[in-house]
C-alpha cells in the first residue's frame, strides 16, 4: 500500500484541503480565491475541495464561515467534514441536555458572538439554563442542518481526507466517531501503513503542514498564526497551495 512518496491522486482529479479554519473568514476567503486562480491559469477535467473541519470557535467570525461554506456545499465538488469543534457546537444547539461547559471554555463563546449574542448576555443565560434557546432564536436553521449534516470522512485516489485521524489497527470501515474527530497520540505517533495517506487537521504545526510517511498535517493554527494552509494534490505531485500555485511539499 502506499507511502507519501508514491501517494496518487486520481487520474484527471485535482485535490485541494484546506485545515481548520476556526472563524477566520477572511482568511478562507483568501485561499478560495488562490484555488479559484490556480484553476484559471492550470485547467484540470475534474477538482475535488475538501475542507476537514474545524469551522468555528476562537476567531471572530464563525457565522460568516459556516454560511460561506453551507452555499459552497451546493456544489458536489466541495466537501466539508466535521471537526470536533464543529460536533460540539452541533451538540449543543441540538441536544437539550447538552450544557456545553466544554465546548464554551474551547471557544464557543466567541462563536456565539458572532452570531450577534452580547458576552454578559451569553454569561447570564449559561446560569438560568437558557443559553440554548437564546442561540436557536439567532442561528439559522439552515446552519444548525449544516453542522449536524457534515460528514466525518472522504476518500479519493490514495487518500483519506479526516479531521484528526485514524485509529491505527482498525478497518476504516469501523473507526469510531470519536477518533475521527479527537484521536492525537496512538495516530500522530504511528509510523505504520494505515492502507491510505491520511489528510488530517486537529493537531497544529505552526511552521506550515506536517508531512510524514503516512499523513499530511494540515492544521497551521489560523485563528492566532494568520496561517491557513491548503494542500494541493494532483498525479503524485504533493503541494502547498501559494497566491502563484502550488509548491512542492517537502517529503520526508
Amino acid at each position: 500500500m502506499p507511502f507519501i512518496d508514491t501517494a496518487r491522486a486520481p487520474d484527471g482529479v485535482r485535490l485541494y484541503a484546506i485545515g481548520d479554519i476556526h472563524g477566520r473568514l477572511d482568511l478562507l476567503r483568501q485561499q478560495h480565491e488562490w484555488i479559484e486562480a490556480d484553476l484559471e491559469r492550470r485547467p484540470v477535467a475534474d477538482w475535488r475541495l475538501v475542507h476537514v473541519g474545524d469551522y468555528v470557535d476562537r476567531g471572530r467570525e464563525s457565522a460568516g464561515v459556516i454560511d460561506l461554506l453551507h452555499a459552497r456545499s451546493s456544489d458536489g465538488r466541495v466537501i466539508c467534514l466535521k471537526g470536533n469543534h464543529d460536533a460540539m457546537f452541533a451538540d449543543f444547539l441540538t441536544d437539550p441536555e447538552n450544557d456545553a461547559e466544554l465546548w464554551l471554555t474551547n471557544g464557543g463563546i466567541t462563536t456565539l458572538e458572532s452570531y450577534g449574542m452580547d458576552r454578559e448576555e451569553i454569561y447570564r443565560a449559561y446560569y438560568r439554563g437558557t443559553l440554548r434557546d437564546a442561540a436557536l432564536t439567532l442561528v439559522p436553521q439552515s446552519h444548525v442542518a449544516f453542522l449536524d449534516g457534515l460528514e466525518l470522512g472522504a476518500s479519493s485516489g490514495d487518500y483519506l481526507f479526516v479531521h484528526a485521524g485514524i485509529a491505527p489497527g482498525v478497518p476504516l470501515e469501523e473507526q469510531d466517531p470519536e477518533d475521527l474527530m479527537w484521536i492525537r497520540g496512538r495516530f500522530l505517533d504511528n509510523e505504520r501503513d494505515f492502507g491510505v495517506i491520511v489528510v488530517h487537521g486537529h493537531t497544529i504545526r505552526k511552521d506550515g503542514p506536517e508531512v510524514k510517511r503516512n499523513r499530511i498535517g494540515i492544521d497551521t493554527g489560523a485563528f492566532n498564526t494568520e496561517r491557513l494552509s491548503c494542500v494541493v494534490l494532483e498525479g503524485g505531485d504533493k503541494g502547498l497551495l501559494t497566491p502563484d500555485g502550488p509548491e512542492p511539499l517537502k517529503l520526508p
